[in-house]
């Protein structure tokens, strides 16, 4: 009987897993802003780019591959990851991040486990985290080098070679000069009539791709029917959804195709999915309750 009621109040996940980037934080801060910002000028100054063509060109490498980043390398731009992270998180305006005691205390009341996933560096991911007041609400990271152990071929599955927090890796191939003609040209691509679906490959898994998804998943050793995934990008709420995650979209509260739930703030979290806190609630008083049995049967003996 008693593990009859134990399975009918098992919480329904296992883990929540946070992307950290316009979730954990408003958009408002103006880092997202600032990052396009500093992404642009990377172009111009280190690798040459046009600046007329910055916008189009910005907007249909993260249309098409997830992130600028994986769409320039995918293109044929080489550049050395850790400088190009630098530069573009590295002159944010981190000092728009305040601590959140409200967000520190709804995640410590939360009995889970709770790993970030994000596109985002190791120290970018570190930085942000500590401006809110919340490095210690998390098991782990699963950040751009844990998904990019860039000082392989391929992903290893050794257990030793994958943090979460993203072990200390040797950096890209430095970067080299590029012609003109070894650069796809994905402006003058999509301005065909039929332009085709047919795209140059990216060496970066990133999100929202159901490899990186599913990569991700693996890494942490999490069911994905037993994971709640938490997104402010749409798409990648969508990706979430196809690898069989429950998904909450948040920065808005109109649910959209894809998502289970929708949130205009983190901070709506209780009022919105209360059943996270009643789960563990009812878990708690059953587990009193056959504790106390147990020490009866005990005493008997």
């Amino acid at each position: 009987m008693e593990d009859i009621y134990l399975q009918a109040q098992r919480p329904k996940y296992d883990c929540l897993l946070f992307d950290l980037d316009d979730t954990l934080y408003p958009l408002s801060t103006g880092l997202a802003a600032e990052c396009r910002k500093n992404i642009g000028d990377y172009m111009i100054e280190k690798l040459g780019i046009d600046p007329t063509k910055i916008d189009a060109l910005c907007n249909l490498l993260y249309k098409n591959y997830g992130t600028t980043m994986a769409g320039l390398r995918a293109i044929g731009y080489d550049f050395n990851y850790d400088e190009y992270h630098a530069f573009v998180h590295g002159r944010l305006p981190y000092e728009n991040l305040k601590p959140d005691p409200v967000l520190r205390s709804l995640l410590m009341s939360l009995p889970y486990r709770k790993i970030i996933f994000t596109n985002a560096d190791k120290i970018h991911s570190v930085k942000v985290l500590s401006r809110l007041g919340l490095e210690d609400c998390f098991e782990g990271i699963i950040c751009f080098e844990t998904l990019n152990p860039v000082h392989k071929n391929t992903v290893s599955d050794d257990e030793d070679d994958v943090a979460f927090i993203g072990s200390p890796m040797n950096s890209s191939p430095a970067a080299t000069s590029n012609s003109e003609s070894g650069i796809f040209d994905i402006i003058a691509h999509f301005s065909k009539p039929n332009p085709g679906s047919e795209l140059p490959k990216t060496p970066i898994v990133c999100k929202p791709s159901d490899h990186a998804m599913e990569r991700a998943l693996e890494i942490a050793n999490l069911s994905p029917q037993r994971t709640l995934f938490f997104e402010d990008s749409v798409r990648n709420t969508q990706a979430g959804k196809r690898v069989g995650l429950h998904t909450v979209l948040v920065g808005t509260s109109q649910r959209v195709k894809g998502a289970d739930y929708a949130l205009e703030s983190i901070h709506n979290l209780r009022e919105a999915i209360p059943q996270l806190w009643e789960a563990s609630e009812k878990k708690s008083e059953v587990s009193s309750i056959s504790g106390k049995v147990a020490v009866e049967t005990s005493v008997t003996a």
